[in-house]
């Protein structure tokens, strides 16, 4: 089961995390990798532990200010990353450029999306994998695998209509071991998460009992 701890910006230590994802991964059926802020991600990958950029732009090498190019993400020592998170936004053919650039650097590809329509959309861009995370429920709590389990399994039925090779994973409130179960009941191959790791207490702890269900 995978499982993808996104950072975001919250105030968190990323080596810290870092260093308990790794030992929490080597030491369970887990799989899991961290998504820290760009600047952070030399620092993490340092540690051994999956890493992967929380986007890249989609641009190559040349003037643009600001982007975050997918060489230079590749190059920190992050194998993967994130497009399209519901709170970095991008237009189709942005989408599209973005896994171009992605593919030339080397790095895996989750799309993100927030219904199954939008996954048999992303899922016909040749993603390494996508995401499905209802907006409503990110940050909430409330696991999408609970709260409304029809969008998991519609949305692993939609990216298998268009490629089965398409990995499909969920997010929006997962924070329990129960909630990694439920979610690979339903036929995901691994989840999101966000601030149920990176806002707790005792991140390691939480990471703990996260994988030990599986």
């Amino acid at each position: 089961m995978f499982v993808l701890v996104n950072l975001k910006a919250y105030p968190c230590n990323p080596v810290e995390i870092a260093e308990a994802a790794r030992d929490v991964s080597e030491n369970s059926d887990a799989d899991v990798a961290v998504a820290p802020q760009a600047a952070h991600l030399q620092r993490v990958a340092e540690t051994g532990v999956e890493t992967w950029g929380q986007h890249v732009s989609p641009v190559e090498h040349g003037s643009h200010t600001g982007s975050t190019l997918a060489e230079a993400v590749a190059d920190a020592g992050a194998t993967g990353t994130l497009l399209n998170h519901s709170e970095r936004r991008l237009k189709l053919a942005d989408i599209d450029a973005a896994l171009d650039a992605a593919e030339r650097a080397g790095l895996g590809t989750t799309v993100c999306a927030n219904n199954p329509d939008q996954i048999a959309s992303a899922a016909a861009l040749g993603p390494d994998a996508v995401a499905v995370e209802p907006p409503e429920l990110i940050g909430t709590g409330t696991p999408v695998c609970e709260a409304d389990p029809d969008v998991v399994t519609d949305a692993v039925d939609a990216a298998a209509g268009v490629d089965d090779d398409v990995d499909v994973f969920c997010g929006a409130g997962i924070s329990t071991g129960e909630d990694l179960v439920a979610a690979r009941e339903l036929g995901a191959d691994g989840v999101l998460l966000a601030s149920g790791v990176a806002k707790a207490d005792d991140p390691r702890a939480a990471l703990e009992a996260l994988v030990e269900p599986l």
